[in-house]
């Protein structure tokens, strides 16, 4: 007389998934990271949205304003670099702009101007430019720091 209806199970993303395959639902910022071999060659622009490790050769600028850079130790970069953070194995020679930070590493090379949050240089790193700590100056600013009075269009 009385059947009890058992409740049906509802998709709620618990099911077996295959070996390998992470939930992507919930994740603030999914962790990956893309490798450049060292028998790769790049000539222009390189802008990605995940980490990137390069342990190739690239000439001209690499784009990554809110992921970390790698640089492998037989890498070998002519570019001007843009990155959240960049870790260097091998040899950069042109311009790093790190939001956050730049590490060297022994037996890695640069050359070039710097602009970072921090700076980390380990014994045996050879290294040869400028650095700019922090972040820069606006040129309205004076040398003094104090901000300098700006002239506004009336409209």
């Amino acid at each position: 007389m009385w059947t009890r209806e058992e409740p049906k199970p509802t998709d709620t993303g618990t099911r077996p998934r295959p070996a390998g395959v992470e939930p992507k639902q919930g994740d603030a910022r999914e962790v990956r990271t893309a490798t450049l071999g060292r028998s790769v060659f790049i000539k222009g622009t390189l802008s990605g949205s995940e980490d990137l490790t390069v342990d190739g050769h690239v000439e001209g600028r690499i784009d990554l304003p809110e992921y970390t850079l790698v640089i492998g130790p037989n890498a070998q970069i002519d570019a001007a670099i843009v990155a959240k953070s960049v870790l260097v194995f091998g040899r950069i020679a042109g311009t790093i702009t790190a939001h956050d930070s730049i590490d060297i590493r022994t037996g890695a090379s640069v050359e070039g101007e710097l602009t970072c949050g921090r700076i980390s240089i380990q014994d045996g790193a050879m290294f040869s430019g400028k650095v700019a700590m922090g972040k820069r100056r606006s040129k309205s600013n004076g040398a003094d720091g104090h901000a300098s009075p700006t002239l506004a269009a009336a409209g």
